[in-house]
C-alpha cells in the first residue's frame, strides 16, 4: 500500500486526511522529516506526499530536497489558484500534481485512489520500464568520429578555402547552407553544407518537384483519368440532402455518388473516402524522401561540389560538435521525417546519424536508382547490426566512390 504524508502547517487539512478511510497520514511540518520518512521506510514502498504551499523560494528547496532523496515519492501540491510562471517553476522543481488547498475528504481520498492505482506507471522505479528507449552512441564510435573529421578538416581545408570562394564568385548569397534535419533519437539540429542551390531554392521545392517530377514518388495517373476510374469503381447512390449541400457549398458536384458502405471523412474544406485517405496517407510514407532529377534550382558550381560530394564536407564540423556521426543514418529534412514515424519505420532513428551510410554506398552499387522503401529497410538494417568493421567498410566504399555519374 502507497503511504501518504503531509508536509504544511494547515490545521483543516490535517483535520480533513485524518478521516481519508483505510489510510494511516502521517503528519510533518519539516521537509527533512518528510524526506525522512520516505526513505526509512521499505525500500520498494511508494509514497504520496501533500505539499501545502508557502512561500516559493523556501517551496523550491524543500521540494528539491525531498525529490532527491525520495526517489518513490509523487508530490502534490496544495494550492491556491497558481500563476502561469508559478506553475512552470513549482513544475520544473518536481511537482507532479495539483490540488486546491479546500478540497473535501471525498477528493482528497478519489486522488489518492487515482494514484494507487495507477502505481507501477506514475512512480520512478516502475516507470523506468515503460520510458521511450534512446540511443547513447558508444565510446570507440565518438572518439573514431573526433579524431577523423578533426584531420580531416585540417587535411581539407584547402578544398573548403577553394570551394567557398567559386561558391562566392557565382552566385550571390551565403556559402553554407543551414537546414534543420532530425537525426539519432529524432534530434533536430543545424545541418551544414556548402551552398549548392541559388538563394530562394526552397520556395521552388513544390513547383519544382510537379514539374521536373520526384524520382522516389510513384508515378500518377492524370487526374481527369483519376477522376474517371474512381466514379467507374464505386457502386453508386445518391448523397443525402444534408450532405448533398455542403458538397454544393465546397464548389463540389452535387450529383457525384459514393458507396452506402463507404465511410467519408468530412474536413473543413474536403469531404474524402476513408480508403482513399488511407491509400494516400501510405503513398505520403513511401514516398517521404523528396529526390529530384536534373533539378534547375542548382547551379553550376553547386553540380559539380555534388558530383564529387564536395557539398558535404561541413558537415565534418556537426560531427566533431557531435550532431551525427561519420557513418550512419542520413539525417533527414523535418518535412521528410514527419512522414516516418510509423512504427514500420521509427527504427531508423534508434541508430547514429551519419555523414555517409549503408543506403549511399548500396545505392551507388545500383545506379544511383533506390526506391524509399528500399532506404528505409538499410536504414534500419545498419542501425541493427552496425559495428566497427562495418563502419570501416562503409568508409572504404564511400571513399572508392566520389567520382559517379548519379546524383545520390
Amino acid at each position: 500500500m502507497i503511504g501518504v504524508v503531509y508536509l504544511g502547517n494547515n490545521t483543516e487539512t490535517e483535520e480533513r486526511l485524518k478521516y481519508i478511510p483505510g489510510r494511516l497520514v502521517q503528519f510533518t511540518k519539516n521537509y527533512k522529516d518528510a524526506a525522512s520518512i520516505c526513505v526509512s521506510h521499505v525500500r520498494n514502498e511508494h509514497f504520496i506526499l501533500f505539499f501545502e504551499q508557502n512561500v516559493r523560494n523556501e517551496d523550491i528547496t524543500a521540494i528539491t530536497y525531498i525529490k532527491k532523496k525520495c526517489r518513490g515519492v509523487y508530490i502534490i501540491l496544495l494550492t491556491h489558484e497558481l500563476t502561469k510562471e508559478d506553475r512552470e517553476v513549482y513544475q520544473k522543481c518536481g511537482i507532479n500534481d495539483t490540488i486546491g488547498v479546500g478540497a473535501s475528504v471525498t477528493e482528497l481520498n478519489k486522488k489518492i485512489q487515482f494514484i494507487s492505482d495507477r502505481e507501477g506507471m506514475l512512480f520512478d522505479e516502475q516507470s523506468a520500464k515503460h520510458k521511450i528507449l534512446k540511443f547513447k552512441i558508444p565510446i570507440w564510435k565518438r572518439l573514431f568520429d573526433i579524431v577523423f573529421s578533426a584531420l580531416g578538416i585540417i587535411i581539407l581545408s584547402p578544398v573548403f578555402i577553394l570551394t567557398a570562394i567559386a561558391i562566392r564568385l557565382e552566385s550571390k548569397g551565403p556559402i553554407l547552407f543551414k537546414s534543420k534535419r532530425v537525426g539519432t533519437n529524432y534530434t533536430i539540429f543545424d545541418f551544414l553544407k556548402f551552398r549548392s542551390m541559388y538563394v530562394d531554392a526552397e520556395s521552388k521545392l513544390k513547383q519544382v518537384a510537379k514539374e521536373s517530377g520526384n524520382q522516389y514518388a510513384e508515378t500518377e495517373k492524370d487526374e481527369e483519368e483519376k477522376k474517371e476510374e474512381d466514379l467507374k469503381a464505386v457502386i453508386t447512390a445518391p448523397l443525402g440532402d444534408e450532405a448533398e449541400m455542403m458538397m454544393m457549398d465546397m464548389g463540389m458536384e452535387s450529383d457525384m455518388m459514393i458507396s452506402d458502405d463507404e465511410v467519408m471523412l468530412v474536413g473543413d474544406d474536403y469531404v474524402v473516402a476513408e480508403s482513399d485517405f488511407n491509400k494516400e496517407k501510405k503513398e505520403d510514407i513511401n514516398n517521404a524522401f523528396v529526390k529530384i532529377e536534373n533539378d534547375p534550382r542548382v547551379t553550376k558550381v553547386g553540380k559539380f561540389i555534388r558530383k564529387y560530394s564536395i557539398d558535404e564536407l561541413p558537415q565534418l564540423f556537426n560531427i566533431l560538435k557531435g550532431d551525427m556521426s561519420i557513418v550512419g543514418n542520413r539525417p533527414l529534412p523535418l518535412y521528410e521525417a514527419e512522414k516516418l514515424t510509423a512504427d514500420a519505420s521509427i527504427d531508423r532513428f534508434m541508430a547514429p546519424a551519419g555523414l555517409t551510410g549503408l543506403w549511399q554506398v548500396e545505392e551507388r552499387g545500383k545506379g544511383g536508382m533506390m526506391s524509399a522503401e528500399e532506404r528505409k529497410q538499410l536504414d534500419i538494417t545498419y542501425g541493427q547490426t552496425y559495428n566497427f568493421m562495418l563502419d570501416m567498410k562503409i568508409i572504404f566504399r564511400t571513399l572508392t566512390a566520389f567520382i559517379q555519374k548519379e546524383n545520390v
